[in-house]
């Protein structure tokens, strides 16, 4: 059995490297917010991770997190055919983690993100259910960032990872192409509530009030993913997907990552609360006594090294 602090080799082979994004689509992604890879995982590889995830729904857990977080997303069958979230996947099951710590994906995402160190911020395993009526199958405009206002750094990503090819039919994730150039509109809202809890109109106005204020169009990307590719956007995205339309459910995984620089800070909302990740209580603590963002039992190094 593996765990999460075993000691990784950090190398690629020269094939795995001529996958590695070229400086000029690096600066697609500095321009655009998001970029789609080359393919980065093999179909054994795909279905060793869907096998590992079916066995995840079944209740298999190789460890468990010591404290539960306050807002967990953790669907189980009880909750009945929504779409699924489940968080800390790559920490509760080794063949999960076995799979997403691929150096070969910290590599692509060092390239973009201009960091010589990636590490895993949170994993989420997401399935959408071929069921196109359902609300929760909609996931409505937001960008990551957001919810990630105890981060110090700006240059975290996400690796959104199909299990299969994902299109528009089965309700691929869609970029707003260039919004993570946009100043945000100040609202004075509380930009900390996560975007389930919120109503989908009142989002899709943000946008479009967001980017008046900046001056810009919404143009609207949906990112068809062809199975093993993998679709990286910039923290400050603007993204969400549709309903899913086919006759078969939609699995991915969501992998957050953050560069070495990222730490905590204390943030707080409009009426001067105190914002809280679900880490803040489950990672170990700094000598100073914060929250530690680079525990390597929760957020395990994905790649160091130049590339």
């Amino acid at each position: 059995m593996t765990t999460l602090t075993t000691p990784q080799d950090f190398t690629l082979t020269d094939a795995e490297r001529a996958l590695l994004p070229t400086p000029e689509e690096a600066a697609g992604y500095a321009e655009h917010g998001w970029y789609l890879s080359r393919r980065l995982f093999s179909d054994e590889e795909l279905d060793t991770l869907r096998d590992a995830t079916e066995k995840y729904y079944e209740g298999h857990r190789d460890r468990t997190l010591p404290v539960r977080p306050p807002n967990l997303a953790a669907w189980e069958p009880a909750h009945g055919p929504v779409q699924r979230h489940n968080d800390y996947v790559h920490y509760e099951s080794d063949a999960i983690a076995a799979i997403l710590r691929k150096p070969l994906l910290g590599a692509v995402a060092a390239v973009l993100a201009e960091a010589e160190e990636v590490r895993i911020w949170q994993s989420t395993l997401i399935y959408k259910p071929p069921v196109p009526e359902e609300p929760s199958n909609q996931v409505p405009w937001h960008f990551d960032r957001h919810y990630w206002g105890t981060c110090s750094s700006e240059r975290m990503l996400t690796a959104f990872i199909p299990f299969h090819d994902c299109g528009e039919e089965n309700g691929t994730i869609t970029m707003v192409d260039g919004s993570h150039h946009w100043k945000e509109l100040p609202t004075g809202e509380d930009s900390s509530r996560h975007f389930a809890q919120r109503d989908r109109s009142e989002l899709e106005q943000l946008l479009a009030d967001n980017a008046r204020y900046n001056g810009q169009e919404v143009r609207k990307v949906p990112v068809v993913i062809p199975r093993g590719h993998v679709s990286f956007h910039h923290c400050r995205t603007y993204h969400g997907s549709g309903a899913n339309r086919a006759p078969e459910p939609r699995r991915a995984v969501s992998l957050h990552l953050q560069d070495a620089g990222n730490h905590y800070r204390r943030h707080t909302r409009p009426d001067g609360s105190a914002v809280a990740y679900n880490h803040d209580v489950v990672v170990r603590r700094t000598p100073a006594g914060l929250p530690d963002y680079a525990d390597p039992e929760i957020c395990p190094t994905l790649w160091r090294g130049a590339v």
